[in-house]
């Protein structure tokens, strides 16, 4: 359980997904939308600003996918990509 708001980069949430993010990376900008609009810590962001996704906090909610202007980032099955 959360109890507290801003906490939940002290857990592993992202479980329980039936969707999760997988990134193309050779159709990436580097716009950083995703990291930007993504509302877990789940985005990692590197000093080039390459992005790739932590599968321990994303809970599959489709929010980067739908922001990517490039469509580099697609929703997957949980178990199939």
């Amino acid at each position: 359980m959360i109890a507290e708001a801003g906490n939940s980069v002290q857990y592993k949430t992202g479980s329980w997904r039936a969707l999760k993010p997988e990134i193309d990376q050779s159709k990436c900008i580097k716009c950083l939308l995703c990291w930007f609009y993504c509302p877990e810590p789940a985005i990692i962001r590197h000093e080039d600003d390459r992005v790739e996704i932590d599968y321990d906090y994303c809970k599959g909610c489709g929010i980067c996918a739908n922001e990517c202007p490039v469509k580099a980032i697609k929703m997957v099955e949980e178990g199939v990509g």
